[in-house]
């Protein structure tokens, strides 16, 4: 904290259409944030007030990207940073943690006594104490009431419960991906895009389930990063398993390479060949000859 303060003196307000933009962090280990700010050379690790839907809230940066000449609401985040935070706040932050701990702990002991078939994911308090959140998951429908009379009776506040599902609880809890990276869902995506197995088969990737699924068990999100740029590449392509005409020599397509754009075939001599995009471009399809009509017996 005092290194903090020292470095309260560096901070200074430059001129509005100067705007930095900032990754901040409302809890530690959480999902990083976006919040645009007028104060410059906000040093990492410094303890500030960011404006919410729901009053102030206090957060750490993680860093920061000077952005000059920046102005106007164009520039602005979601989130901003409107002050340093005091000693007072800075303590009340701490204390803040601890007392989310120790709701997770005293629900999940009320969770027991009740009998009650959940998980507890994570616990929020607002920062002014109007409300805290329990985020949990469940395979069905829970009657939560006498939880929730419990825990108003012991915390003398509004109590609100949130059943979320398992990529919403990996997202909140984090993790290593397969790629060796930090989750992509616990580290920027806001939003979670549908994800289907359709997917996979565009870009040809094994439809191994251990191969394509998160560790929430789910298809993993950046299944979705290249899916349009595949199907955008295979638009025009000869598809697998057709006969195409190249020139005078016809061949059939086994498979499609839509990075390098170009197509593996097999020649009328039953030899495998690699025909790049100047090679197939002017393909045709064989035409499949009509069935005869057989003669009707008089």
């Amino acid at each position: 904290m005092s290194e903090i303060v020292e470095k309260v003196d560096v901070v200074r307000a430059v001129p509005e259409q100067e705007i930095t933009f900032y990754r901040i962090q409302f809890r530690k280990e959480g999902q990083q944030f976006t919040a645009s700010s007028i104060l410059f050379h906000l040093p990492p690790g410094s303890a500030v007030m960011v404006k919410t839907d729901h009053g102030p809230e206090p957060a750490r940066v993680a860093g920061g990207a000077p952005i000059r000449g920046c102005g106007g609401k164009s520039c602005r985040s979601t989130f901003e940073i409107s002050r340093l935070a005091s000693s007072e706040e800075q303590q009340k932050y701490a204390n803040l943690i601890l007392y989310e701990e120790r709701a997770f702990s005293i629900c999940n002991s009320l969770i027991d006594k009740n009998k009650l078939s959940m998980q507890l994911v994570r616990v929020e308090r607002f920062f002014n104490g109007s409300k805290i959140i329990f985020y949990f998951t469940a395979d069905n429908r829970v009657d939560f009431r006498a939880l929730v009379k419990n825990l108003v009776q012991e915390f003398r506040t509004r109590v609100e419960m949130r059943q979320v599902g398992v990529r919403h609880e990996t997202k909140m809890i984090g993790g290593i991906g397969t790629c060796g990276r930090e989750l992509c869902c616990s580290s920027f995506i806001r939003k979670f895009e549908s994800v289907s197995i359709k997917m996979a088969k565009e870009q040809d990737l094994p439809l191994n389930p251990s191969k394509i699924s998160g560790v929430c068990n789910r298809l993993l999100c950046c299944l979705t990063y290249e899916y349009d740029t595949y199907k955008r590449q295979r638009k025009g392509m000869p598809r697998p398993g057709k006969q195409i005409w190249i020139g005078e020599s016809k061949f059939r397509v086994k498979r499609q390479n839509p990075l390098q754009e170009s197509i593996q075939a097999e020649n009328d001599d039953g030899e495998d060949v690699i025909l790049q995009r100047d090679e197939w471009k002017t393909y045709q399809y064989v035409k499949k000859k009509a069935p005869a009509k057989e003669k009707r017996k008089k």
